[in-house]
């Protein structure tokens, strides 16, 4: 299997130009810059996307959606770790007599 290919936002940003013009079929766009079909379709929805609300379209690698829930999964992981403090905290203090 090839390696995964990665394109950049200024790439993406004219592929879907060029489909936008409408000079040329979307098949034939990607046919030429040498990427399938559905890829060039699916920047041309991000794109449009974007046009109707916050959603930023080529963030980079991954998409808002990933990104999102890699901060939610960092967080949980926060949470985890200060849980497992504070259950150590109550152990510790749950130990001692009182004077």
């Amino acid at each position: 299997m090839g390696e995964r290919r990665t394109f950049t936002k200024e790439f993406k940003e004219q592929a879907v130009d060029l489909v936008l013009r409408g000079d040329r079929k979307p098949g034939v766009v990607a046919e030429e810059l040498g990427i399938p079909g559905n890829m060039l379709s699916r920047w041309k929805r991000e794109k449009q996307q974007t046009e109707k609300g916050p959603i930023k379209a080529f963030t980079g690698k991954g998409n808002a959606r990933d990104i999102e829930i890699a901060n939610y999964k960092k967080r949980i992981a926060d949470l985890e770790e200060t849980n497992e403090i504070l259950k150590k905290a109550m152990a510790i203090f749950a130990e001692r007599k009182p004077r």
